[in-house]
């Protein structure tokens, strides 16, 4: 669709204080880089009660309920964490000359790197109790070029002077700003904003809080639709892209729309050959190890799988879609029969994300015997459970589609032990599921303590081909921490793109990442936030944004209190 004259300009007002501004952010010194970030911190803050507000009010939750807390920790709380992190970093480069990485670098059975980068304080240590995160290099990298890899913008003499997109995803309305946070300061590149129609009401917001940018010349934000973005993507101003959404986007932006875009692909005659990174979601799957459970640790991992599922109502790029689990532990059903009695329980939420009714649809007419649970009302989702999928079935859709909304589905895989299943597992999720962004493991502790069954699950997640690998946690904590690397294994094309190219967040600016591995205990103590069992998710989480605003010791104890509550 040809973009009208009028809009044409309005798109070209807004990159033409981006063609001066970006030849001064290059050049600008860390120490004002770093006094930046910490007027943005206060600016971000002052606009948390409106951000949040505008998000609670058009995806209809009730400010005061539990739900309300996701657009709070979803929206300013994250970017307020990503200020203090790149603040943190920039520090360190100014002090050291790089990034300090936090714990220790080690180096696997092969030659792989592996450095630890979270926790990085105490206060993370008080926050998430137990959980640890690494960063595993490209193969190719050696530990004594670990140091030179890193912050590869801040080392160079002369930087290029260059204007990234950056088009926003429309489900979290921190992906746009966090996405453009690090073209900023990472790839030390000016940046045009375009938001998501889905949730474009927050621009006057976002232009207040990401004013210390605007002013600077080195950020304007915009807004519209495909046509919109289209136009922006071939701009002779526009330098590189970066994308939140979906595979078919990058490809009728690339290739075009229609037969003549599929020909295109084929033909591998690309209408755009300027630089993209996208994230583009995936089939995400849960691979549960079978052990003997307590009737407690079952309810709390039917908790923690319910919470996968519906957090901002199941529109999340990695979101529970495919739950795997040994088709002969003899808790597979009580495990189902809890999650049943969870989503039984909880409140649909409104379907305000584009398609969702369509995608939904579709899934429920490929399964008829999917499973619904409460009573949906206009413009709602019921939650939807499809079990019992054979892993080697043909076609399916649930293993080639991301439902994108408040559905998932349930495979049994046979094996004589938990080991092999492990193994056959692993396998299922790499060769048959889309996507490589995010994979998570749960397994108790005894588990681990077999020699056998710890062996298997070391090796699952060094096999698992995925740019997110979690171990009891949701491998969405791995977007949340920040420093971590987020983005699809790498390997990827524009002619076979699934989940993506490149990684966002990554404050410690890596440059050569396979993936991020996380590390959490099998249940966790207080209950996380995000759970949807969590009773005072909400306060919870306005404490939070007020210690990433400033942090503190005193602050830190009263969210240590209410957490102990929840």
């Amino acid at each position: 669709m040809a973009l009208a004259a009028p809009a044409r300009a309005v798109l070209d007002t807004a990159l033409q204080p981006l063609k001066r501004g970006s030849v001064d952010w290059v050049s600008l010194p860390i120490a004002e880089r770093i006094v930046l970030l910490e007027r943005l911190a206060r600016d971000v803050a002052a606009v948390a009660e409106r951000w949040a507000g505008a998000g609670i009010l058009a995806k209809g939750l009730d400010p005061a309920g539990p739900a309300a807390s996701e657009e709070w920790i979803a929206g300013p709380y994250l970017v307020l964490r990503n200020l203090r992190l790149l603040g943190r970093t920039l520090r360190d480069i100014q002090a050291h000359g790089q990034p300090r990485i936090p714990g220790p670098i080690a180096t696997r059975d092969g030659g792989q790197v592996v450095a630890r980068v979270f926790p990085l304080d105490l206060y993370d240590r008080l926050f998430y109790r137990g959980v640890t995160a690494e960063v595993w290099l490209e193969p190719e990298v050696r530990a004594a070029e670990l140091g030179e890899s890193l912050a590869p913008a801040y080392r160079s003499p002369a930087p290029a002077v260059r204007i990234a997109l950056v088009l926003g995803g429309g489900n979290v309305s921190s992906i746009g700003p966090m996405d453009a946070l690090y073209k900023l300061f990472v790839d030390n590149q000016a940046v045009l904003l375009k938001l998501h129609p889905v949730n474009a009401y927050l621009r006057p917001i976002l232009e207040q809080g990401f004013r210390a940018l605007i002013e600077r010349g080195a950020l304007r934000l915009a807004k519209g639709g495909p046509a919109e973005g289209a136009y922006l993507c071939h701009h002779p101003l526009v330098d590189e892209i970066h994308i939140t959404g979906s595979d078919r986007t990058v490809e009728a932006i690339v290739f075009g729309a229609g037969p003549e875009g599929e020909r295109r692909k084929a033909e591998r005659r690309p209408l755009l050959a300027k630089r993209i990174s996208c994230e583009l979601g995936n089939v995400s799957p849960v691979l549960v190890v079978p052990g003997r459970w307590s009737a407690s640790a079952l309810d709390y991992q039917a908790a923690n799988l319910v919470s996968m599922l519906a957090n901002n109502a199941g529109f999340n790029c990695n979101a529970l879609r495919v739950l795997i689990l040994h088709a002969e532990w003899p808790q597979r059903e009580a495990l189902l029969d809890r999650i049943r009695r969870l989503l039984a329980r909880l409140p649909p939420r409104k379907a305000y994300y584009p398609g969702a009714a369509d995608r939904h649809r579709a899934f429920v007419a490929a399964h008829p015997d999917a499973e619904r649970f409460g009573s949906a009302g206009a413009g709602q989702l019921p939650w939807t459970l499809i079990s019992g999928l054979a892993p080697d079935a043909a076609e399916e859709i649930a293993y080639r589609t991301e439902a994108f909304c408040s559905l998932f589905c349930e495979t049994k895989i046979s094996a004589p032990t938990p080991a092999e299943f492990l193994e056959r597992a692993v396998a299922f999720a790499n060769d048959r599921l889309w996507g490589t962004l995010n994979a998570t493991i749960l397994a108790a502790p005894g588990s681990g303590r077999d020699r056998e069954i710890g062996a298997a699950i070391e090796r699952a997640i060094g096999a698992l081909r995925y740019g997110t690998v979690s171990i009891n946690h949701w491998a969405a904590v791995g977007f949340g921490l920040v420093v971590t690397p987020w983005g699809a294994f790498p390997g990827h094309d524009l002619y076979d793109i699934q989940s993506g190219v490149g990684v966002v967040h990554n404050t410690l600016m890596f440059s050569r990442v396979q993936k991020t591995v996380l590390r959490a205990p099998f249940r966790v103590w207080p209950t996380p936030v995000w759970f949807v069992t969590h009773r005072r998710a909400r306060a919870l989480a306005g404490k939070l944004i007020g210690f990433e605003a400033a942090p503190s010791a005193w602050k830190a104890a009263g969210i240590v209190w209410s957490a102990l509550r929840g």
